[in-house]
Order: structure tokens, then sequence, then C-alpha cells
């Protein structure tokens, strides 16, 4: 007879209840099943005890297990889908090896597919009829998660997590491509895309008792699931309707939603005032040190191809960085990024791979920079005891909590600056092992790895050029450059607007305005940050210096629209020079991006 029913269990350090699993279930399945229709599958995920010796003693005595092995830890959902394809069954069945879910109910589980009647069946802990009486540490956390699973992705299930599931073959095996998450969040996203392609889905009420794990992990449920939630609703919800015409008028209307605000709750002729008395000399110095940061720009982006092995002139490089800059104005989304890669593929041959990774290794920098320079701007003005002027427009009462407040942020920016350098030492060394032991002190979960490997993914790119000890040096170095004209910049823009700051404090508060400013463009909302900069960045001001907020505003306007001016000009000069369209190259880097995000899956 063939096989008709694969149960599939998934081991991670099961020495001591795997044998007896296997043979609970062997016994369950004879109990309903026709010998030789049944086969058990031990799902080994790179185990570290003795469970991969007796899972092969177990296939060896008895033809009806099998045993799966993999060397490395794939991850919950990985060792599954592994084993099912190694699965000869049309129906295929997992549940956790801790037999938590009463065994009586594995012929209903089995049945409800092999029948035909539904093409996936899952356990409930939560059917009104027989909740289960789990610790509190983890039944809030659980009827959190079906909470916001049934909330954001629409699913109509009360339990997702439980570890007792049947599937009939075809129908997984066409929702698994789609199927992004390899860890605890893999059973949900097979349920709510099952769901979603119309499939049949039966939820039944077992007897549950818990056993094992009942901690809560946080990078498991909170960094793994709650991301994974949010990520799966991005794609059902958001990505579907993000076009780029679509964006381009979202972030459009944005903008001209927050000017039209500004005239509800702010004075426009105030600013208007503001913008008229800046000393039009310093707004022109002002875009004169600007102008002096493009080329180190291309310096720096010279070294960084340089330890890729690919060669490019200063000049050719600003060029490249110009063009992709202006189209991160003119296209939504940060389309212009992948520009350059498509410029310096064009005119230099530099291969697409390589054009995107120094992308990458710019941006690593580009956020060190940022983010160091932000924060430990913010840790000496608080340690100085600056007087943050912006404090003594609050209320009496409120004062000491704003105090309070800024003394926290200065001790999270202690602590993000303390970590980058971690980051970095880490990628000097080149030991992403610190990282993966680090991440693991928080979380023994397989989730874990997955969280360190994202870690060192970052810490890889960052060694792409540490491993140069003076290349790293340099790059480093312009990155400091670049970001201190820019915040210079900022600063002389001040001065034209006279605002009475110290020039010490004037330079102070710009880096760490300039560094907000910044950061608040990453979410790509509007085309070039517009309107998001010029709000973090008067924010910032008032609230540390107690500026009038029309001349914070009016600096934030014309410093960005000094920065955007350069950046247009430089921009349509290089797209002449080089012969570029703008928007042929950002159509053809898209489609190359997409290629190489696909070769690296």
């Amino acid at each position: 007879m063939s096989v008709e029913v694969s149960v599939v269990l998934p081991a991670y350090n099961e020495e001591r209840t795997i044998e007896s699993t296997v043979g609970t279930t062997l016994e369950t399945l004879a109990e309903f099943l026709p010998e030789g229709s049944y086969e058990v599958i031990v799902a080994e995920d790179g185990c570290a005890d003795r469970t991969p010796e007796i899972a092969d003693r177990l296939a060896a005595e008895d033809d009806r297990v099998r045993h799966v092995h993999s060397d490395e830890r794939l991850g919950r959902g990985g060792a599954l889908e592994r084993a099912f394809e190694a699965a000869r069954g049309e129906t295929l069945v997992y549940f956790d090896t801790d037999l938590a879910t009463d065994m009586r109910h594995l012929e209903e589980l089995v049945e409800s597919i092999r029948s035909g009647e539904y093409d996936v069946a899952t356990g409930s802990r939560w059917m009104p009829e027989n909740v289960a009486d789990r610790p509190a540490k983890r039944g809030i956390p659980s009827r959190g998660f079906n909470t916001m699973t049934r909330l954001f992705l629409s699913s109509e299930l009360r339990d997702h997590q439980c570890g007792f599931k049947a599937f009939d073959r075809e129908a997984l095996f066409h929702i698994l491509p789609d199927v992004q998450d390899d860890h605890w969040f893999w059973d949900t996203e097979v349920l709510v895309r099952a769901q979603r392609e119309g499939y049949r889905v039966k939820e039944f009420a077992v007897d549950w008792e818990p056993r094992g794990d009942t901690k809560v992990d946080l990078v498991r449920d909170v960094l793994g699931m709650g991301s994974q939630i949010l990520r799966t609703w991005w794609e059902f919800s958001v990505q579907p309707r993000i076009t780029r015409r679509v964006t381009l008028a979202g972030g459009t209307l944005l903008v001209l939603v927050a000017l039209a605000l500004m005239t509800v709750y702010l004075d426009p002729t105030a600013v208007l005032e503001a913008l008229e008395g800046a000393d039009p000399t310093l707004v022109g110095v002002a875009a004169l040190v600007y102008l002096l940061s493009w080329p180190v720009r291309g310096a720096r982006y010279r070294d960084i191809l340089a330890e890729l092995g690919h060669r490019g002139t200063v000049g050719f490089l600003t060029g490249a960085i110009f063009i992709s800059q202006t189209g991160n104005l003119v296209f939504p989304a940060r389309a212009g990024d992948a520009v350059r890669a498509y410029v310096v593929k064009a005119r230099r041959s530099v291969p697409y791979p390589s054009g995107f990774a120094s992308l990458a290794v710019e941006r690593v920098f580009d956020l060190l920079t940022i983010t160091a320079l932000g924060g430990a701007t913010l840790v000496v003005l608080s340690l100085s005891g600056y007087d943050f002027g912006g404090l003594q427009a609050l209320p009496p009462e409120y004062r000491q909590s704003g105090r309070t407040a800024l003394q926290v942020s200065a001790l999270v920016a202690g602590v993000a600056v303390t970590g980058l350098v971690a980051l970095v030492l880490s990628a000097r060394t080149g030991d992403g092992t610190r990282v993966r032991r680090l991440v693991g002190r928080l979380s023994d979960d397989s989730y874990a790895d997955y969280v360190a490997s994202v870690i060192e993914r970052f810490v890889g790119d960052m060694q792409a050029v540490a491993s140069d000890r003076r290349a790293f040096a340099r790059v480093g170095a312009t990155s400091l450059a670049v970001w201190t004209l820019d915040v210079i910049t900022a600063a002389v823009v001040f001065a034209a607007f006279d605002v009475g700051l110290a020039p010490l404090a004037l330079l102070g508060i710009s880096f760490f305005a300039v560094s907000v400013g910044n950061l608040a463009k990453v979410l790509p909302l509007s085309p070039g940050g517009i309107g998001l900069y010029e709000g973090a960045f008067t924010l910032l001001v008032v609230a540390l210096t107690g500026i009038a907020w029309p001349v914070a505003l009016a600096a934030a306007i014309v410093d960005h629209a000094v920065k955007n001016l350069v950046t247009v000009v430089g921009g349509v000069a290089s797209t002449l020079a080089l012969n570029v369209s703008l928007t042929t190259a950002v159509e053809e880097a898209s489609e190359a991006e997409e290629d190489v995000v696909r070769s690296d899956d």
C-alpha cells in the first residue's frame, strides 16, 4: 500500500522525548489508518544533542520512520518545509514533539484532510467551548498575538500558533512559494495565505496541556512575531497599492496638507517675514559650503568602489551621485538611489551587484555618522549643562519632566553610539560571531538566529571596507567630512537669521537638528523628504534653544532649499555631461535591483 499520510515531527534537541513521541505517534496512527498507509518523519533541525543518533536508530529499526537531517538550523518553518518536500503522503501533518495536544484529536485532524472535506486543518486552544488553561505569561501574549493577526491580517481563526496542523499536499505546495518566514511565524503565514487563496480551512477545539517552554522570549515574541505581522500586513494591504504614480501623488498631497495645516495652526506671514530678514550673502555662503561636500562624496564613493575591485574618478563619481540624489528629489520612495548603480554600470561597466553593494556600504557609513553625530551632540549638550531654552516656554510644573526626558534621550543616544562603536569594532575584526553571541543572550530561540543574521549582514557591509584599515579610515573620515559640511551649511543659514546663539552652541544645535532631520527623511513619504526634514528640524531647534518657531521654520526651509537647489543644479549639469536620461535610469535601475534581490534570495 502506498503512503497516504505523512506525519512530521519538528525536532530540536529532543533527545529525552523524541523516542517516546515517535512511539506514541505510530501507535495512534495505527488505531485508525491501514498498515503501510502512513509514515513518521523526524525533521531534525541542526540539533546539538543526541537527537540525530536516536532518529537514525529509530529509522533503521522501523520502516515507517524516516529521519530528515540538517547540519544547520533552518528554523521551525524551514525544517517543516524540507521534511514536507521529502514526504510521500498526500495528507501532510505535523505537531509539536512535546505532545501538548491530546493525541485523541489526531484522527479528526488527519481525516479532515484525507477525506477531501478540507484543505487545511488546525487545532485551536482558544475556541469558546474549550479554552486552554495557559499560564498568564504565555496566555496573554498568545491572545494578543492572535488578536493582532485577526485585526491586521483579516484572519477568521482564533488560534494560529497551535502546533497541531494538517494540509492537503497540493494546497500547501501552492501556498509555500509565497511564504517568506522560516521560523515561528510560518504557521500563521500559511494559515493566513490559505484563507486569502480561498482554501477550505477547518479550526477545531483541542484539549491542550502546556509543557516545556512557557517563558516570554523577547526576540521571538516582540521582534519576530510582531514584525512579521506588520510585514505581512504591508504586503497584503499596502504594497499592492503603492505604484509610482500613487506614491508621487500621495507624497505631494502630504506636503500640501502639511502646508495647509500650517496656515491654520501657524501664522505663515511670520515665516515669510523671517525669510525676508535672512542675510542673502550668508545664504550664498551656505550654498558654497554645501557645494564643497560633493567632491568629498565623490572621493568617498571612489574609495568604496576601489575596495570592491572597481575604479572611477572623483569627477565622474561626483556626477553619478548628483544624478542619483536628483532622482530622489524628483521620484518617490527614494527611487533615485538605484540610479547610481545604473550610471556606473552604463558608463564604467561596474556590475549591478557591485553597484548595489557599494550603495549599501555608503548607507551604512551615513547611518553610523549621522547617528553618532546626533547622539554625541545630545550627550555633550546634556552633560555640559546646556540651558535648553525651549524648556522655559513650558509651564513650571512640566519643566523638570522635560529635562528628565532630555536626560533619558541623552542616555538612549549614548547607548546607541556605544552600540554603533561595537558594530564597527565587530566589522573591523571581521568577527560576526560577537553579534550572534549578544543576541543569543537575549533569546535561545531559533528566531534569534534570523535576527542575528540580519545584524551580521549589516556588519558584513561594513566589513567590505573595514578589512582594509586605510580604506576604512579614509571612508570614515570622508563620511565625517561630508556630514560636517552639511552641518556647517545649516549653521551658516542660522547665522543668516541672526538667532543670537554663540558659535559653539549654534554648531552643536545644527549638528543635532541636521542629524534628526536627515533621519526623518529616511521614511520615503515625500520626494526628497520635503516637509519631513523641515518638521523634524524645526521641532528640535525650538525645543533645544527656545528660538521662535517662525525663525526656526524659516531656517529649516532655507537650509533644505539651499541643499536641494545645489543638488538639482548639479544633477542637471551631470545628466547633460554624462548624457544620462533620468527617467530611463530609474526604470532600468529598478528592474536591475529586483533581479539582484531575487538572485540573492
